[in-house]
């Protein structure tokens, strides 16, 4: 079973004329993803992939004409927030960005209004969502995960492909794997996910990728702890990373002796929660 998006996700891509959200369409349109609408103002009345696909000059017209119930955001970081912010207001369930570079101000402006609302955001700066077989909303690629019982959430882009791929080379596969993205400001969370996968029939294991920086990480194991039935595998990336310097993600930095990697797995440990020394040994602790 599916976690946030499936068949039934009909998706308008706000920047789709552009290059990156052009060619991440075709990825999505080749996996399988139902691509109803684009958005790109100015460009209204013209037509992608080959005349398959319409392009609107707004994200309200966009979901009005066409149904649509989830936005992907391809916009640069500059016009990105009022790209949600147009989403939001067009009454999309769920709004992915994958723009990387939003400055915080404006997210935080962007999640207080989301939260008004009760439109759930995945991102920004993220992978996107997978679900095997059915749809991929995101820039994950459709190749490397097989449908299973697993459900993934992970805050680092390259290594949710490297687990999944992982986990592919072992027969297993995931229900979604979902990438929440590094930001310091973003909208679902660790403790989100795994309140999700545990209300999922289909969903027998969880596998938790975390990273320096922050304490979401602790407040997932405290989570976990309290609400969580089923087994829990985890990796934190950058435990090498010296302190006071920015490892990749915008929320990836130890300040005054917090976010430490050590902390994070000394955390996930205490509650039962299997610690990987590197990616490859998850589908292993797995079992």
């Amino acid at each position: 079973m599916s976690v946030l998006v499936n068949k039934n996700t009909r998706l308008v891509v706000h920047g789709i004329t552009g290059n990156e959200g052009l060619f991440h369409t075709q990825q999505m349109a080749a996996y399988g993803t139902n691509i109803v609408a684009g958005v790109t103002p100015g460009k209204g009345g013209e037509w992608v992939l080959d005349g398959k696909i319409p392009v609107f000059d707004s994200a309200k017209v966009a979901v009005e004409t066409t149904g649509a119930n989830t936005s992907i955001i391809f916009v640069p970081a500059r016009f990105a927030a009022d790209s949600i912010f147009e989403a939001a207001d067009a009454n999309v369930e769920l709004i992915v960005c994958i723009t990387e570079g939003i400055p915080v101000q404006d997210m935080m402006r962007v999640r207080n209004y989301l939260d008004q609302k009760r439109i759930r955001l995945v991102g920004p700066n993220c992978p996107g969502l997978l679900t095997p077989d059915e749809a991929k909303v995101g820039i994950i690629p459709g190749d490397i995960a097989i449908p299973g019982n697993i459900g993934m959430v992970s805050r680092s882009g390259t290594l949710t492909y490297e687990v999944l791929y992982a986990l592919m080379q072992h027969g297993m596969g995931v229900t979604t794997c979902v990438g929440i993205g590094g930001d310091p400001v973003n909208g679902t969370n660790f403790i989100d996910c795994l309140n999700m996968f545990e209300a999922d029939p289909y969903t027998e294991k969880v596998i938790l990728i975390g990273e320096i920086g922050g304490s979401d990480e602790e407040k997932a194991a405290e989570f976990i702890s309290d609400h969580l039935t089923k087994p829990v595998v985890a990796f934190i990336a950058g435990q090498t990373a010296p302190p006071g310097k920015r490892m990749g993600h915008a929320g990836a930095i130890v300040e005054g002796g917090s976010g430490l990697a050590t902390d994070k797995i000394k955390a996930l440990e205490a509650v039962g929660v299997k610690v990987a020394k590197h990616p490859e040994e998850i589908p292993s602790l797995l079992g």
